[in-house]
């Protein structure tokens, strides 16, 4: 096996990874917009309100991101697949994660079902519990858009087709705009529904975003959806695909999961706390958008790369992700670090929230450049196949080191909600520089195309 070193990529190559990362930076942000809109609209109207978005979200996020990250396997199987143009191939692992979605579905909203009960058992405050409770299990109904949509994104990502899904986002964002206004603060007749009202405008949007996807990504998807299903259907490359998914899926969840212990935290230091946290999360999340951007466009072209067998184009592709996540991670923390005061006032005109806010939204400032790095290494390590380790470094620094510090300095020294974002800050530092050194470790050999069909499969 050959060795390589990362190169500076050319003028055109990181012309080509802007053309396609600039939209898919425009559709992360979209998605990440919906929430954040939810939040800045709900926020108008009470504090409990804003608690109860944010348990709201804590939960639907935390149920359903294991298997949105499963459902990420499709990176490297599909744009490998299409880098050496084996298009059969990418029609079955396309299929087989439609498939997938369907039964992810089934499974969250058993989850979504119970979650008054899990609110209780997690002993949060209880004014926000109903309305928190009424925005997951109105959430269930979007679902299957919800999952089915991440196939089809993931798909057309990794033909390198973005139009479609770019569209289908800013429709689904206008639509949640236009809704929210109308049903959270009952205008045109509507009664108001507060956060129900959000709810089901989030619910709306994602079956027109997943509609419109169909409808103006079908000349891509047809050759794909059409046709038999029998071949997608074989529980052994199923299986594999699931086995290749399911440590992505953790790995999301051990992130996600930390921050989500940090919103049960600040949920035991009460409702003003939880809400400023929200708020600093909420920005914190938006701006983590863009290199998760570059990291999903730098996974279809490392991909594709190595399913053509051409690594110099695949490292020179993942330094100019390097270059552009990261280098927008430090500017955007600039600015957390300037102004965090005048951000915070943007979600809520409260005084007590925004003070929290703006302490919290200080640190995220502090880890920008870090969170940048481990966004565009997850990318990276998707579109060569390699899933099991970045798994194990993302539970070592997130639950080994980040959850236990941000719970000792939260609760045991004077530092209160902010001592929970420093150790969780601690902990996403110590997983970017490990994902970091492994994804540069592993493209500086020659990786083989992802395999998850056997011959014996397609007989």
């Amino acid at each position: 096996m050959t060795t390589g070193s990362l190169a500076w990529p050319t003028r055109a190559e990181l012309r080509d990874m802007l053309g396609i990362a600039g939209p898919i930076v425009i559709v992360q942000v979209g998605l990440q917009l919906m929430g954040f809109t939810d939040v800045l609209m709900v926020g108008h109207i009470s504090a409990n309100a804003l608690g109860g978005v944010a348990l709201g979200n804590f939960y639907f996020f935390n149920i359903a991101i294991f298997g949105m990250g499963m459902l990420m396997a499709l990176d490297p199987v599909v744009a490998q697949a299409i880098g050496a143009d084996d298009h059969a191939a990418a029609r079955r692992g396309i299929q087989r994660g439609v498939l997938l979605a369907l039964g992810v579905s089934a499974v969250v909203s058993a989850a979504c079902a119970v979650s008054g009960a899990a609110f209780q058992l997690l002993r949060q405050p209880p004014e926000a519990v109903p309305l928190a409770t009424a925005f997951v299990r109105i959430s269930i109904v979007g679902l299957p858009p919800f999952f089915i949509f991440i196939v089809l994104r993931q798909s057309l990502q990794a033909m390198l087709s973005v139009r479609p899904v770019l569209l289908a986002v800013l429709a689904g964002n206008a639509v949640n705009l236009a809704a929210n206004w109308v049903l959270i603060f009952g205008h045109f007749g509507a009664p108001p529904m507060g956060i129900a009202g959000s709810a089901w405008s989030t619910v709306l949007a994602r079956w027109v975003m997943l509609a419109i996807l169909l409808y103006t990504g079908w000349p891509q998807l047809r050759p794909h959806l059409r046709g038999s299903w029998r071949a997608a259907t074989a529980i052994g490359p199923l299986w594999r695909t699931v086995r290749l998914g399911a440590p992505i899926g953790f790995q999301w969840f051990f992130e996600a999961g930390a921050f989500a212990m940090a919103t049960l935290m600040f949920g035991w230091l009460g409702t003003i706390p939880l809400a400023g946290h929200e708020v600093a999360l909420s920005l914190a999340s938006l701006t983590f958008m863009v290199p998760v951007g570059f990291s999903s466009a730098a996974a279809a072209l490392v991909g594709q790369a190595i399913g053509r067998r051409d690594m110099p184009s695949a490292r020179r592709h993942a330094a100019g992700a390097w270059v552009l996540g990261v280098g927008f991670m430090a500017c955007s923390g600039v600015a957390m670090l300037v102004a965090p005061t005048p951000i915070a006032r943007w979600f809520t005109g409260d005084p007590a929230v925004v003070l929290v806010a703006a302490s919290l939204i200080t640190i995220a400032g502090v880890f920008q450049v870090f969170d940048g790095t481990q966004a565009v290494a997850q990318g990276l390590a998707r579109g060569t196949g390699d899933t099991t380790l970045p798994m194990v470094m993302h539970l070592c620094g997130f639950w080994v080191v980040g959850v236990p510090l941000a719970a000792y300095l939260g609760f045991r020294t004077a530092l209160a909600g902010r001592g929970i974002w420093w150790g969780l800050t601690t902990g996403l530092i110590i997983a970017a520089l490990l994902q970091a050194w492994r994804v540069q470790r592993r493209l500086r050999l020659d990786i083989d195309r992802v395999v998850v069909e056997h011959p014996t499969d397609l007989s």
